[in-house]
């Protein structure tokens, strides 16, 4: 079964984007991680949301960028603390891989 990670509903909190199983929205998300809150302690504070639902979200956001725009620094990314490189390396690869999911990737060595 594949599961849809943000969903709309107009019925269902004002038909504001929200994640799957939870009562908390994409912008109840943005808001904790510009407040400073990295998606671990999302979890441990509504342990109702999964990983992956965060990083969807934050996927969400950056589709739906005009909607969510002050959730945006200058340079395009999310404000706020994302995913380490190790909570990251659990999350499917196209979310890896998207700028802004991840906030600390191990530099390459030269």
């Amino acid at each position: 079964m594949t599961i849809k990670w943000v969903q709309v509903d107009p019925l269902i909190m004002n038909g504001e984007p929200f994640c799957h199983a939870t009562r908390l929205t994409v912008r109840n998300l943005l808001e904790m991680r510009a407040a400073g809150l990295a998606p671990d302690r999302m979890i441990s504070e509504h342990p109702e949301l999964r990983t992956v639902g965060i990083a969807e979200a934050f996927r969400y956001a950056a589709e739906h960028r005009d909607r969510y725009r002050e959730f945006f620094g200058a340079d395009g990314s999310l404000r706020g603390p994302g995913f380490g490189s190790a909570a990251a390396a659990r999350l499917p690869e196209h979310l890896r891989e998207l700028v802004g999911i991840v906030t600390d990737r191990p530099q390459p060595v030269a």
